[in-house]
């Protein structure tokens, strides 16, 4: 209830209609273009060698991948350049942040404006995520995508594994689209939703970036449903860096 609240007071009656309007003059293709956005900041290492090779090699090939570096250093700035795919496309922001002082505040939005930079730059009929120390199972993206097709979804989220301890996984089951069961990297969507972008000031509603925004996609109206399996490894942080991003 009280998530309503604050989504009615966020989303306007035009956006509804523009969506819905949207919807019905804008099916989905066959083999839609998907777009993979990824954040990063400061762990070249694991997001060269784990998160960009678990997009490239995709069964589903009709991607493009978007890295936006978030004020990235020199050293995430030459790692990318060894990577030689046509579908692949880095940006550096010239800046990271500004963000707020306070840790706590902080840690809910870090990583805005590389994500909604992402968003931006974002070509595909779908949109999908993924943290820059994670990685993808090989055929993810052609099962939402088909799953999506299938039940006419605008919004698909799924489990995912995530490391309890190093080496020790459990699954995190998302059950519904509530605060705590989807995050960034575990969703999937139609691209007209890039017009709700991340708020810096989520944090001030004592809620992390990610959830601030679904709970605003959820008002929309979106058709939104659970794929069964887990589709995604979402790792421990192996080094301290800043800013990390929402879902962390």
């Amino acid at each position: 209830m009280r998530d309503s609240r604050r989504s009615a007071r966020e989303v306007t009656a035009d956006q509804i209609e523009s969506f819905v309007e949207w919807k019905r003059t804008h099916p989905v293709s066959t083999d839609p273009l998907v777009s993979v956005c990824v954040a990063t900041f400061s762990r070249p290492q694991l997001l060269v060698e784990r998160c960009i090779p678990s997009i490239l090699e995709q069964t589903y090939k009709n991607l493009e991948v978007i890295v936006v570096g978030d004020g990235a250093g020199e050293a995430t700035v030459t790692a990318v350049k060894g990577i030689n795919d046509p579908r692949f496309r880095f940006v550096n922001l010239a800046r990271n942040g500004p963000y707020p002082e306070d840790r706590t505040k902080r840690w809910m939005v870090a990583g805005t404006f590389a994500l909604n930079k992402g968003l931006e730059l974002a070509r595909g009929e779908f949109i999908t995520h993924l943290d820059d120390d994670d990685a993808y199972v090989p055929d993810r993206i052609e099962k939402l995508l088909r799953f999506a097709q299938k039940k006419n979804l605008d919004f698909v989220y799924h489990p995912f594994w995530f490391e309890e301890k190093p080496e020790q996984w459990k699954v995190k089951e998302a059950r519904s689209m509530t605060f705590g069961q989807v995050t960034t990297s575990s969703v999937f969507y139609r691209s007209w939703l890039k017009n709700i972008p991340w708020d810096i000031n989520a944090c001030e509603q004592k809620e992390p970036g990610d959830w601030n925004r679904f709970r605003k996609i959820r008002y929309l109206g979106v058709k939104h449903g659970r794929h069964p399996e887990p589709l995604l490894k979402h790792f421990r942080e192996q080094t301290a860096h800043q800013p990390s991003l929402p879902e962390k």
